[in-house]
Formats: C-alpha cells, sequence, structure tokens
C-alpha cells in the first residue's frame, strides 16, 4: 500500500478527471494552453511555438537521481522528458531536446505505460519535465496509468510561463508543483526566452500553484516529497536572473516556507555564447550573493542547506 494516496485517484474515481480531459483537448483545439495563446487547431496537426502537435512528444525516460533530494530519495524521480518548449531560452542546456526536437511521438496509452513502469522500477514519483505544452495530453494518459495501478505522486516541472487558466485545472491531479522562476525583470526574460510578460505571469500562476498545494510536506520517515510547492531558480552571470526581486516575491507573496533550490549550475550552451555575459559561467561570488540574499529576505528551505524545520 502507498504511504500516501495522491489526489488524482479521487478524482479519477468521481469522474471529475474524465471532465478535465475533455476540457483540456478541447484548449487544444484553439490552443491557449500557455500564454503564447497561439489558437492553432492542435488536434488537427496544426503547430504554434511549442511545435508539439495532438499526440504525446517524449526524448527519453527513467529514474533519475540528479533532481533535488526530497524527490530522488533512494530509487529516483521517474522523469519523463517531453519533447520541445513554450520557452525559447537561448542558454538552454537541453536545446537538444527543448530546440531541436529530440523525441518521437507516442500515444497517450503508451505514456500511461511510460508511468507505470517507471513506478514498478520503485520511482518515487512522475516527474514530468517542460510539461506546459503537453498538459492535456499527459493528463490524458493518467486513466490508463491508474487502471494499470498508478499509485504516486506526479511533478509538475515547467518553466514558470504558465497559463494560470491551465494551472487551475489541474487543481487535484498534481501533488507537486516545481516551477523555475528564471527572471525577476521582463526585459531578460523577453531577450533571453523571447517571454515579455514572463514576470507577471509566472507571479499569478505560482501563487495559484501554492494556493492548490501549499508548502512542500514531506514523509518525514523517508524524506520523500509528498504535496506541495518547490521552486527552482538559476543564478546568471551578472545578476541577469534578477534573483532579489524573485526571492522577494516568493517571501512576501508566497510563504517564507516555500523550499526553494537556488541553482549554480549555469554554463552556456545553445546560443549563449553570442550573447556576453551569458557565455561564461557564474562566478562562486555570484552563487553566493544569491544565497545571501535569500537568507536576507527570510527564506528559510534552501535546498541543499542546513534549515530550520519548517512550520506548517
Amino acid at each position: 500500500m502507498p504511504f500516501f494516496q495522491p489526489s488524482y485517484i479521487r478524482l479519477y474515481e468521481t469522474g471529475e478527471l474524465s471532465k478535465r480531459i475533455d476540457t483540456l483537448n478541447r484548449m487544444l483545439e484553439d490552443c491557449r494552453l500557455c500564454p503564447r495563446d497561439c489558437r492553432v487547431n492542435r488536434i488537427q496537426g496544426e503547430k504554434g511555438v511549442c511545435r508539439v502537435g495532438a499526440l504525446p512528444t517524449v526524448s527519453s525516460f527513467h529514474s533519475h537521481f540528479g533532481e533535488e533530494k526530497p524527490l530522488v530519495g533512494h530509487y529516483g524521480s521517474g522523469t519523463i522528458f517531453l519533447t520541445y518548449c513554450n520557452l525559447k531560452c537561448l542558454f538552454c542546456q537541453n536545446y537538444d531536446i527543448s530546440h531541436l526536437g529530440e523525441g518521437k511521438e507516442v500515444s497517450v496509452e503508451e505514456l500511461g505505460a511510460m508511468m507505470v513502469s517507471l513506478m514498478r522500477q520503485g520511482c518515487h514519483n512522475i516527474n514530468f519535465v517542460t510539461s506546459t505544452h503537453q498538459t492535456a495530453q499527459i493528463v490524458s494518459a493518467l486513466p490508463y496509468a491508474i487502471e494499470n495501478g498508478l499509485e504516486i505522486p506526479l511533478v509538475y516541472n515547467c518553466g514558470g510561463y504558465e497559463s494560470v487558466e491551465t494551472i487551475r485545472l489541474l487543481d487535484g491531479i498534481f501533488d507537486i508543483y516545481m516551477p523555475d522562476f528564471k527572471y525577476g525583470n521582463n526585459a531578460a526574460a523577453k531577450e533571453l526566452s523571447a517571454a515579455p510578460d514572463y514576470v507577471e505571469t509566472a507571479k499569478v500562476a505560482i501563487k495559484e500553484m501554492h494556493r492548490q498545494v501549499g508548502d512542500l510536506k514531506m514523509d518525514k520517515k523517508r524524506g520523500i516529497a509528498e504535496r506541495g510547492l518547490l521552486v527552482r531558480h538559476l543564478v546568471l552571470p551578472d545578476g541577469l536572473a534578477g534573483t532579489r526581486e524573485v526571492i522577494r516575491f516568493i517571501a512576501k507573496e508566497i510563504s517564507k516556507n516555500t523550499y526553494v533550490n537556488i541553482m549554480d549550475q549555469y554554463r552556456p550552451c545553445y546560443n549563449a555564447f553570442e550573447r556576453p555575459p551569458m557565455d561564461r559561467r557564474i562566478t562562486g561570488e555570484e552563487f553566493e550573493e544569491a544565497v545571501r540574499i535569500a537568507r536576507e529576505e527570510g527564506l528559510v528551505r534552501l535546498d541543499g542547506f542546513v534549515q530550520p524545520e519548517p512550520k506548517y
């Protein structure tokens, strides 16, 4: 028996999941799943900014040990890397998947079978990497997976550029939200990710995610995340990520108990070499400054650092 029953099982049993699937698939006919609002008919094979049609498109799936500790545990996070993206980050470290389209179309049944396979390997959760533009396909695959025994949490792993309309439809489906909050100013978001309205869009979406699932909660015996919000922020050279603004928003408008991973692994990839200072790694001082900012703003759960026990 599972230690924790994911909320999507109840939605399946009541028939609500089927209604959400119908709504999300209708949105594909005039696609507004994400803030790009392309209005193409993906059901008929038309493609917008994300370049994905009606079917799920998957690069790979496997047990992954490079995610945050609360997701990885002893047996790994069951990661499904979805092809393409609704952001156009010129520095993307997975550009072969997000920009070049490495992967293949699969059926929703095959996607459901991937989830079940990962669970049977012992993975603690199913982690959909770059889920935004394939939300309808993921949810459509759930009934098949549930009927074949799926009973572990689902992780919505995204770039933070989300439609709040879509996120509201996911209430009770995803137990764990893991958005990036990439930028604290729209000038950088426009230049580096072609998303001129990123800041306000991410703020509204992350607020809704937190409303649904709250602060990250874990099975303390196993140290495994069961439900809640986990935010990632990648430090960029010369402060281009606007770390102070990002952290201040999280601390003041979400929760000081938000589990935040301030990431130091930036390295120039894809087209970053053509845009100084993105053509260099960050320095140790730049990362230390970001961590100092987080502590100054009052965050108490920073990934990789010893923190006080959160007060729920």
